[in-house]
């Protein structure tokens, strides 16, 4: 559990240095910076979605994810919290686009899913170790167009880490090779959502499509409780 936490602070001290990093980059270069996120955010994002399609057992299950998730996601209005929220901390709706996009960047991918797997049925944290570093400089990047209310994201993650630990413990078989696919595909969507986003492109919302990440899991959980 410790190199969960480890990957809370890397991203809080990541947010820190690129906020103070931010204070000294002119408007002009905080927009290239912002356009350079952007893309590579939406490239990431086809690419793992891209990747990870042939390997799917269930070519469709991410239209039911997203679609369900986006629901979700609307119906408790995340989108407006979240504004609110940040509207409070003074930085506007600009940081929860910048939240929205940390967020997936750190929660997405094999080393966000099989780090706390392999921690909790190995001892193992060199993955979570590694993800740590990845999280530290992508925050910096992040933050230094955002701001340090992107730290928030420290939050997120230490949930989100903590609870796929938490459920490799109880279920050593729950989190398969099919889940981490099937994660990876509507993550991939998501990224590449929110890389439009930051491009100013097309609003999609995506704070509101986050509750898709969870939606896998559930299958997978009601698949197995019902033996189907």
């Amino acid at each position: 559990m410790l190199a969960i936490f480890i990957n809370a602070i890397a991203i809080i001290l990541g947010s820190a240095i690129g906020a103070l990093a931010r204070k000294g980059i002119r408007e002009k270069y905080i927009n290239v910076l912002n356009t350079a996120m952007g893309l590579a955010a939406l490239v990431l994002g086809v690419n793992v979605a891209m990747n990870n399609m042939p390997k799917s057992e269930y070519p469709v299950l991410f239209i039911f994810c997203l679609s369900l998730g986006g629901l979700l996601g609307t119906l408790l209005r995340l989108d407006q919290r979240m504004e609110k929220a940040t509207s409070v901390m003074g930085k506007g709706a600009n940081a929860t686009e910048g939240i929205t996009t940390a967020v997936l960047l750190c929660c997405v991918g094999t080393l966000a899913i099989m780090g706390p797997v392999n921690a909790a049925l190995n001892g193992d944290n060199t993955f979570l170790m590694t993800l740590a570093t990845m999280n530290f400089v992508t925050m910096i990047v992040i933050a230094s167009s955002y701001g340090f209310a992107v730290s928030v994201t420290s939050i997120v993650v230490l949930v989100w880490l903590s609870s796929i630990y938490g459920i490799a413990k109880v279920s050593q078989s729950f989190i398969s090779q099919e889940l981490i696919t099937e994660v990876s595909i509507v993550g991939g969507v998501l990224i590449a959502a929110s890389g439009l986003g930051v491009m100013h492109i097309k609003d999609c919302k995506t704070i509101n499509l986050l509750p898709a990440l969870i939606m896998p899991m559930l299958f997978f959980l009601f698949r197995k409780l019902f033996c189907i």
